[in-house]
Order: C-alpha cells, then sequence, then structure tokens
C-alpha cells in the first residue's frame, strides 16, 4: 500500500488563493447586478477600469490588493467584506441606523436607506424610502421575475407598476411585478414613509 503524499506548504496556498479569486470574482458580479450597475457604473465609483472589471468578474485577472479596496469602497464594503464567506454559526448582524453606508440615495425626491445587509448574495433587498412632497421614485425594468412589496407607513402614494396603478394610504400594502418599468409617486401633503421588499428569482 502506498503511502499518502501530503501537498506541500505552497500547493496548500496556491489553492486557497484560488479559492479566494474564485469567490471575489463571484461577488464582484453579484453585487454589481444587485445594484443593476452596468460595468460603466461600478468603473466610475471605483475608479477601476471596465476592461479590468470584465475580466475579474470572468476571472481572467486577479485583482491587486489596491484594485481589490477601491472595488471593496464602491460597495462600500470593507475587503474582508467582499470576499467573506458564508459563516456556519449563526449570528445577530445589527444595520444602525446612522450607519451613512447604507444610506443608498438622498436628493430633493426622496432618501432610500437600504435595510438588508450589502455583503450578502441574496435574492431579497429590503428598503427605507422616504419620498419628498410631490416626490416620485421612477425605476427601469430589474432582472426577469423581480417583484416588490411594498407597505405604506405614513403618507398617500401611487405605486404604478407597467399600465396599471393603485393608490394607497397609510397601513396598505402592495405587489407587483418590477421587472417593467415601475414608479412610486407621494401624491399627499408632506413627507410619505415607505417599506420596499424587492425579490429576485435566482437561477
Amino acid at each position: 500500500m502506498t503511502k499518502a503524499t501530503r501537498p506541500s506548504k505552497s500547493a496548500a496556498v496556491d489553492e486557497s488563493a484560488d479559492s479566494l479569486d474564485r469567490l471575489l470574482c463571484g461577488r464582484v458580479r453579484e453585487l454589481r447586478k444587485k445594484r443593476s450597475w452596468t460595468l460603466e457604473q461600478l468603473s466610475a465609483a471605483s475608479g477601476v477600469s471596465k476592461s479590468m472589471l470584465s475580466q475579474i468578474e470572468r476571472g481572467e485577472a486577479n485583482p491587486t490588493l489596491a484594485v481589490a479596496y477601491r472595488i471593496a469602497q464602491a460597495f462600500s464594503l470593507t475587503i474582508g467584506e467582499l470576499v467573506e464567506t458564508p459563516e456556519t454559526a449563526p449570528r445577530v448582524e445589527v444595520i444602525r441606523g446612522v450607519d451613512r453606508a447604507f444610506h443608498y440615495r438622498s436628493d430633493k425626491n426622496c432618501q432610500i436607506r437600504t435595510l438588508s445587509p450589502l455583503h450578502l448574495e441574496k435574492s431579497v433587498e429590503f428598503y427605507e424610502i422616504v419620498l419628498r412632497e410631490n416626490g416620485i421614485l421612477s425605476s427601469a425594468p430589474h432582472f426577469k421575475g423581480a417583484r416588490e412589496l411594498l407597505t405604506v407607513q405614513s403618507g398617500h402614494v401611487r405605486a404604478a407598476s407597467g399600465q396599471a396603478a393603485s393608490d394607497l394610504a397609510p397601513g396598505d400594502s402592495a405587489h407587483y411585478p418590477a421587472d417593467v418599468q415601475h414608479s412610486i409617486k407621494n401624491t399627499g401633503k408632506g413627507e410619505a414613509v415607505l417599506f420596499l421588499v424587492v425579490t429576485y428569482v435566482i437561477e
């Protein structure tokens, strides 16, 4: 019987590095798609060229630490969070209300705060939306099969999906396709506070 040969330390290190590179490639692609960003938008946010990002996503290039850091910053993550692998032990992860990294958008029309972790590969996203008076949040079609569940905490809004629309009051909820043009408009006086869940079909 032949004695088994243990892999060398350098081989183990190389295998670990390859595994990390594969994880990073998948994470960058997944995070970009979840935000509905194009390669151009991620390039603008990170300062990394579009061609380099494309090669990273296809697993054809191994990013340097500096490049990985810039990509992580574009997603408001640390490098550790960018390449984080799923944990076996359960934990409670908290998103603090004062954490500006989760303030996805703030302008004259609305303020959007992400309530779901940014670094997880997920089929569900959770948002708090504050629509200013007369404000409207218009969205291009998401991925095929995507849907939105909207709940009104305060104010009055009109939710539209494709050619269909419905008026909502405090306490009302609406569920509609999000793979077509859709929008939420504040039709009342003052601000409207909403909670939005976006679901994706993971193939």
